[in-house]
């Protein structure tokens, strides 16, 4: 039986810094946290053009290995493209088909 994973795909995330003013998220000292195959497949995409900017989106599902650390703050590489975590994964842990099922999104301007 073929597996359902063949997409390679990386799994990052940054620490939260505090800065003068505010706390953000350090991706320039960014740490890998899973590199691997995965299941991605598309979601949505849609463009918005106005006068002051074009922007487009797209979004994807992404079923990962069952037992993958991921979380709602990290970012996702895949075909070269970063993608943004969009809410908390969700573990499917029934059956024979276990997996973690993340929503990712990025945004070109």
């Amino acid at each position: 039986m073929p597996t359902l994973f063949t997409d390679p795909v990386q799994v990052w995330r940054a620490e939260v810094i505090d800065s003068a003013y505010t706390r953000k998220r350090d991706w320039a000292n960014k740490k890998l946290v899973f590199e691997g195959l995965a299941n991605a497949q598309p979601d949505r995409a849609f463009e918005v053009r106005s006068p002051e900017r074009e922007t487009a989106q797209e979004r994807i599902l992404i079923y990962l290995p069952h037992d993958t650390d991921v979380d709602s703050a990290d970012r996702v590489l895949f075909n070269g493209l970063w993608f943004e975590v969009d809410g908390d994964p969700m573990e499917w842990n029934h059956g024979s088909l276990r997996h973690i099922r993340i929503r990712a999104w990025r945004v070109e301007h």
